[in-house]
């Protein structure tokens, strides 16, 4: 790995090109985002298959499902793409391998963790032709979450705790992050229809996922946990079935949220939803990868900033540029061991999820 070129990028269309020039002798689809980036530069979700078509089992690797957080996701891809041995590694062992780049281009490109529709791509995977799901502590916490004014009044963060205090932590992060769909402008917000994202991805698991008898799936996330710790959250149906395939691959560090092992609260409409809709022929297991960078409070605050100028009329450029470093400095730890544990643990996850593929064969 050290002969490799320096696969995490400083912007968007960095980080693209670093995936296609990776990319290179594979078969690369690219599917364009219907709106422009920050520069004006056209957007895409890329493909690239590495692998043959009719392969029994498929690894899925994907990045960039909270827009900046593709930072990190891509550079695990383009330094995947780039190892020969762990491509060999897949091809003896039958594994096809499908990365996924940039399922939200344009919360990449504008340093933003939602789509161009304004909402969370991983609490999208709802049906819309039942009741949305309702999130009552987030209704009383979104006046204080993204007050009139900012930064946030002493009182409005005071009262904050107070709703912690009187329910514990976890349930102010459950309120807070778990997806809420009445607030269009708040966080963790998932839609009332499907995001060009949540309908692009599901025509690609069609195209490349809808034949295997074997799906795993690694989807690359940060800004929550220990640092540089890449935790194993299990992202697929809450069953037996499931579990016992998921620690066969990947070991038993794999984490839970419904039993409160993983740092993250249990979620409404994660985007493996549509594995289990477009691949119901397929033995499924995935994780999502998820690597710590700031500590909570910082991650957080960065993201009510984000959100609170995103919803400003008229819009201020200044406020936003300084709202995009934050959200960078919370999702991307530009230091040479961050980076390299995300490599590092990246590569082992997948590597894992090649051998249990081969084993259940």
């Amino acid at each position: 790995m050290r002969n490799q070129p320096e696969p995490f990028a400083h912007t968007y269309a960095e980080a693209r090109a670093k995936f296609l020039a990776a990319a290179a002798g594979a078969r690369v689809d690219s599917h364009p985002e219907p709106l422009r980036g920050l520069e004006l530069d056209a957007l895409y979700m890329d493909v690239a298959r590495v692998g043959a078509d009719d392969a029994d089992a498929l690894l899925i690797v994907s990045s960039g499902c909270h827009g900046v957080e593709g930072y990190c996701g891509s550079g695990a891809q383009v330094a995947l793409l780039h190892d020969e041995a762990f491509r060999t590694k897949a091809r003896l062992a039958g594994v096809a391998l499908l990365f996924i780049h940039a399922l939200n281009p344009w919360g990449f490109s504008l340093g933003r963790r939602v789509t161009h529709e304004g909402v969370d791509l991983n609490r999208n995977f709802v049906d819309f032709r039942r009741p949305l799901p309702g999130n009552p502590g987030y209704d009383q916490l979104a006046a204080l979450l993204l007050p009139q004014a900012w930064p946030p009044r002493a009182e409005d963060e005071r009262q904050l705790m107070a709703y912690a205090a009187a329910h514990g932590m976890a349930a102010l992060q459950a309120a807070i992050s778990s997806g809420q769909y009445r607030h269009p402008d708040g966080l963790f917000y998932g839609g009332t229809a499907p995001t060009w994202s949540q309908q692009t991805l599901r025509m690609v698991l069609r195209q490349h996922a809808a034949r295997c008898r074997q799906l795993g799936w690694i989807d690359v996330h940060s800004g929550l946990g220990e640092s540089g710790r890449g935790e194993r959250i299990f992202a697929c149906r809450d069953d037996d079935t499931a579990k016992h395939r998921a620690k066969a691959w990947w070991g038993n560090r794999i984490t839970f949220t419904e039993d409160g092992s993983s740092s993250s609260a249990d979620l409404h409409g994660n985007l493996w939803h549509a594995v289990y809709e477009e691949c119901p022929q397929a033995a499924y297991a995935g994780i999502t990868l998820e690597f710590g960078t700031q500590p909570p409070e910082v991650v957080l605050a960065a993201l009510r900033q984000d959100h609170w100028v995103a919803r400003q009329r008229p819009p201020h450029p200044e406020q936003a540029q300084v709202a995009r470093a934050s959200m960078r400095r919370a999702f991307f730890t530009d230091t040479p061991e961050w980076k390299k544990a995300v490599l590092t643990q990246s590569r082992e996850a997948a590597v894992q999820a090649i051998d249990g593929m081969a084993a259940w064969q």
